[in-house]
């Protein structure tokens, strides 16, 4: 099978694309390789899959609707992961634009070249950020999800509301996937494990919002990468053809307790500077995964020792600290 995978040089993009040529399918890899974050890393994540056989890549900004047509044109990829986005909640605050080219624009684009390219099904990163105010736990995709406190969770909500319409006018299959804090090796630097890590181990303050109060249901990419790719295997066969589930470890974790295991496997203390819940953040997230379970057998099992014990030994390596 031939997969096009957007946001290939990303955290979840580089793993997703891995995970596909190791079994076997052929994968074209689409980036911008903007500055949101070091541009380092991302090349360093694309070195990752350039030696395989099965991988082509180009350097392409979604929000080219003359590009990314000729794209789908030359390369013919029967099913597409879209992962190409501006992330980023605080971001959104500051560089609206952004998420609007890229998240709305752009995938606008991708919907259309799906359309024209005869695409079998589209899988695509929504975020559990779209749930907003909401209080009601664990947060089901059957919930109101029109309270968004952030652009970036609007930009995803409307990404669902576009892509309902393209399965109900043109039957596109697609299926939208709501992650929940995902962390591990080749990470993202604005994520909190991240810069809790940088931060302990140069013996600077990390910054513990909400005065810790604040539970998340970190899931490990490896987990999350297996339910992508069982899901894209797996079109909707409803009318429309269009499905949305929460992918996440359905286990939230304390913030102080995640800081906790994450100084016990650095092996350094951090000194922690408690401040108010910043604008656009939510105090907490828990995903409700059963139909994503039923459907394709998801069952995240990666403890949350066990993946910061593998991010931490990936960042010491990587950056030789």
């Amino acid at each position: 099978m031939k997969v096009l995978v957007t946001g290939v040089c990303g955290f979840i993009g580089m793993h997703t694309a891995k995970k596909l040529l190791n079994r076997g399918d052929e994968v074209c890899g689409l980036d911008n390789l903007n500055d949101y974050y070091e541009v380092a890393l991302k090349e360093a994540r694309l070195a990752q899959l350039t030696a395989h056989p099965g991988f082509e890549f180009e350097r392409l900004d979604i929000s080219d609707r003359t590009a990314l047509p000729d794209f789908f044109r030359r390369h013919k990829p029967q099913r597409v992961i879209h992962l190409a986005a501006q992330a980023g909640v605080r971001y959104s605050l500051t560089n609206p634009q952004a998420y609007i080219d890229s998240n709305l624009v752009g995938f606008g684009n991708i919907l259309e070249a799906c359309r024209h390219g005869n695409v079998e099904h589209l899988a695509y990163a929504s975020s559990s950020s779209v749930y907003g105010a909401n209080t009601k736990q664990p947060f089901s995709v059957e919930d109101n999800v029109d309270h968004p406190v952030s652009l970036y969770a609007a930009t995803k909500k409307a990404n669902e509301l576009m892509a309902h319409v393209y399965s109900h006018i043109y039957q596109l299959p697609t299926t939208g996937l709501r992650f929940f804090t995902v962390y591990g090796p080749w990470g993202r630097p604005d994520m909190a494990l991240f810069l809790f890590t940088r931060a302990i181990l140069e013996g600077r303050p990390i910054d513990v919002f909400n005065h810790g109060k604040m539970r998340r249901d970190f899931t490990y990419v490896d987990d999350i990468v297996e339910g992508v790719v069982r899901v894209m295997d797996r079109a909707p066969s409803s009318r429309p053809p269009y499905q949305v589930y929460n992918i996440g470890n359905h286990d939230p974790v304390e913030l102080l307790e995640f800081i906790d295991t994450l100084e016990q496997c650095l092996g350094k203390k951090a000194e922690r500077r408690m401040l108010p819940m910043q604008p656009g953040d939510v105090p907490e997230t828990f995903a409700d995964v059963e139909s994503l379970t039923r459907d394709i057998g998801f069952h995240p099992n990666t403890t949350l020792r066990e993946g910061l014990s593998r991010f931490t030994a990936w960042y010491r390596d990587y950056y030789r600290v």
